[in-house]
């Protein structure tokens, strides 16, 4: 438990921010590839991607109350069992709970499902968006709780349009949008498929920013090799002149040389403007295999 608590006292949250205390995915620590921890004041979030004993949850549980005294739940989600499901190692779940991050609130949706609405590795992305959404119309492609949308319009974004087949996810997005008091003229909400709305968008475009941030996998309708080049092919119909992208790539086998390679070739005008991870708290062993982030800008026409 040496090494856990070493990192989390790294990575206590301030503020109450949402936070991640532990990140052994990257595989940095030894023994630890099957944890991460999340603190989303009052509530602590333990993921495990194998099995552990009872006791060694106990001595955990013990470490974590100790550590952040303020603790009213310690909620456990199991991925090593179908379904993914969660159960609270201590404490009482709040009847709300929300992610706090840079002065913005994101509702969660803990012990519901496996995704909880929101991804604490995003932060850099968010507040990319943030910066440079001033003034801009915005595409957020598989928007799902719309935390970018959030962003941009915290930024000063003229409008953002979110898109996403999952109707639940929007609609956790509009309350987002609500908490923040966000005036709502300002954003819309399509439940789409993105290869089937081209037309749509493009009547609704062009937009200076467009964030695509798709899952590693999503059954049929987007895998990873087969349809970013089909995304990064047709971006330049929904983008103005001198649009922006911004490619979030989150599948361990492919690096971001995967996503450069393909704008290259297939929008040899886009240029890249910066490239970001997931930042610090969010180690890999193999850089490059974690979260990233390209930022493109489409050059001038010809």
């Amino acid at each position: 438990m040496q090494t856990i608590q070493n990192e989390i006292r790294r990575h206590l949250p301030r503020s109450g921010e949402a936070r991640r205390l532990f990140h052994g995915r990257g595989q940095t620590f030894e023994g630890y590839a099957d944890l991460t921890i999340d603190s989303f004041a009052p509530v602590v979030l333990v993921v495990l991607y194998r099995e552990r004993s009872q006791k060694w949850l106990d001595e955990l549980t013990e470490l974590l109350l100790a550590e952040l005294p303020e603790t009213e739940a310690v909620l456990l989600q199991e991925r090593c069992r179908a379904g993914a499901p969660s159960r609270l190692l201590w404490g009482t779940l709040p009847e709300t709970v929300e992610a706090l991050e840079e002065g913005l609130r994101y509702r969660l949706r803990l012990g519901e499902a496996q995704n909880i609405g929101f991804f604490p590795d995003m932060a850099a992305g968010r507040r990319l968006v943030r910066e440079r959404a001033e003034g801009k119309r915005v595409l957020n492609l598989f928007a799902y709780s719309c935390s970018f949308s959030v962003a941009a319009l915290a930024g000063g974004a003229q409008q953002v349009v979110n898109l996403d087949m999952n109707r639940g996810a929007l609609e956790l997005g509009r309350l987002n949008h609500r908490i923040n008091g966000l005036d709502p003229r300002r954003a819309s909400f399509l439940s789409l498929e993105l290869f089937r709305s081209f037309g749509r968008l493009r009547r609704l475009g062009p937009f200076d920013l467009v964030v695509c941030d798709p899952p590693a996998t999503q059954g049929k309708s987007f895998t990873a090799e087969s349809h970013w080049p089909k995304l990064v092919r047709r971006l330049p119909e929904l983008l103005s002149g001198e649009g922006e992208v911004l490619a979030c790539l989150s599948t361990p086998h492919l690096l971001p040389a995967f996503l450069d390679g393909l704008f290259a070739e297939l929008v040899p005008r886009a240029r890249l403007l910066g490239s970001h991870d997931a930042g610090p708290g969010f180690p890999e062993a193999r850089p490059g295999q974690g979260l990233a982030i390209q930022h493109y800008r489409l050059g001038k026409p010809a």
